[in-house]
């Protein structure tokens, strides 16, 4: 992976973006993609969309979402303490003693999620209590309520307070994976392009509030009308402890993304996929999505009269905790598989089953 374009990553994963509250990760978006398009524009929802050749017949969609879960303040009490609930799908089992930064109106506030001392929990309790929110907050020091809301107010967002390490191996850690990396492949796909001449409309969107409900891909899916749709986002490694491929399948962390079978998702743009990595020497794993899944490919199949749609999985360990890791090479593989699958379109291909 090139200098720059690690640069690019660790910023983007050191930045922040609690679903609803993505506006700092999408400016890095907007910079690192700066004379790669035709046009690039910030929609009413956040999303943001670059375009090129965007009078080409045949219109071809890549999304990454710029969200991650988080947590937003609920509550602040009298003693100054804030109680908080969960921006998306947060487990409650990992947030205690944990470091925080509240987005508070004058900036980054950092705080520490409280927790009772083992020693002070009866032995014949030990290992038995239920993680609740409602009884987590979030300490940042203050004397009182009025000192708290001198920096903090209900609504603003939290995001856990870890910043990118890289492991051996060229493995790298932090919160946000889902989705900061697929937003990277996108952009540097996107760059990867730039000098090519393509025989499509090409639609780069790093999406808001998928999250929440696949909420911006739906916006942007609706107001581009694409023909072909590819979500590129983080899934299941099964490759660590505890997990269970009778359940999640045989995916590697390392070992190249992951393309998605089932019936939301195009055959014949699956064929495509499949050939553009072959020509590439890309190996490629798969993963069975046999329902309506969770990633905005499931908001593409259905837009208006149907899109070809697809999924992209950068194989993720430790999904939607403060410790999700990834491989650099596998970021590389994605990005090389998505500009050689848009280079490869041709204006008149014929989606149909």
């Amino acid at each position: 992976m090139r200098r720059d374009a690690k640069e690019f990553l660790e910023n983007l994963l050191n930045t922040p973006s609690v679903s609803g509250f993505e506006q700092r990760g999408q400016a890095l978006v907007r910079e690192r993609l700066k004379g790669c398009y035709d046009d690039l524009r910030t929609d009413v929802s956040g999303n943001v969309i670059a375009s090129r050749n965007t009078n080409a017949a045949l219109r071809v969609l890549l999304d990454g979402h710029a969200d991650e879960i988080g947590l937003m303040v609920n509550h602040i009490e009298d003693k100054g303490y804030i109680y908080f609930v969960p921006v998306g799908g947060v487990n409650a089992t990992l947030t205690e003693g944990e470091r925080v930064l509240v987005h508070g109106k004058s900036g980054e506030i950092p705080g520490v999620i409280g927790t009772k001392p083992i020693h002070l929990i009866d032995p014949s309790e030990r290992g038995k209590q239920t993680a609740k929110f409602q009884n987590q907050w979030i300490d940042i020091g203050a004397k009182d309520r009025k000192d708290a809301e001198k920096v903090v107010a209900v609504g603003d967002a939290v995001s856990f307070d870890t910043r990118m390490r890289e492991l051996r191996n060229r493995l790298v850690t932090c919160r946000g994976m889902d989705d900061r990396v697929g937003v990277f492949c996108i952009v540097e796909a996107m760059r990867r392009l730039k000098n090519e001449k393509l025989n499509v409309a090409l639609y780069v969107v790093s999406s808001v509030q998928e999250e929440l409900g696949l909420r911006g891909a739906k916006v942007t899916a609706f107001g581009i009308d694409p023909h072909v749709g590819i979500a590129v986002d983080v899934g299941f490694a099964a490759d660590y402890p505890e997990m269970d491929k009778k359940i999640v399948g045989e995916v590697s962390v390392g070992k190249g993304p992951v393309l998605a079978r089932g019936p939301s998702f195009n055959p014949v743009l699956a064929k495509h996929i499949e050939s553009a990595a072959r020509k590439k020497r890309i190996s490629l794993q798969y993963q069975a999505d046999p329902g309506r899944g969770g990633t905005n490919a499931h908001a593409f199949q259905l837009n208006r009269a149907g899109v070809a749609a697809a999924l992209i999985s950068v194989p993720n360990r430790y999904m939607h905790s403060p410790a999700e890791t990834v491989s650099l090479d596998d970021l590389d593989r994605t990005v090389d598989l998505l500009a050689a699958a848009v280079a490869a379109m041709k204006s008149k291909m014929d989606f149909t089953p």
